[in-house]
């Protein structure tokens, strides 16, 4: 494994720090940071690649909309249950 002292423990840590990174929660410093450490890192890198595939998937799967009086359904569970508990 590469040096990755300046995340800390790459095992613990990479993941954290790799979604920070895909959900541009960093500041422009630890982007940069991070970038470097991508192309430097393989394991890192790989790690990255795959969430980006997953994240993909999920955002494909993800374009169904649910049904219009599903929401309505809920929403009266929920008052009919508060109105229970009163």
């Amino acid at each position: 494994m590469s040096d990755c002292r300046s995340l800390g423990d790459c095992d613990d840590s990479r993941m954290v720090r790799i979604y920070e990174y895909l959900d541009g929660a960093l500041s422009c410093d630890d982007l940069a940071e991070i970038k470097e450490h991508l192309d430097s890192c393989p394991d890192c890198a790989q790690e990255y690649d795959l969430e980006c595939v997953i994240r993909s998937v999920v955002r494909r799967s993800c374009k169904e909309a649910a049904p219009e009086n599903l929401k309505a359904a809920i929403l009266e569970r929920i008052h009919s249950g508060r109105a229970a508990q009163v």
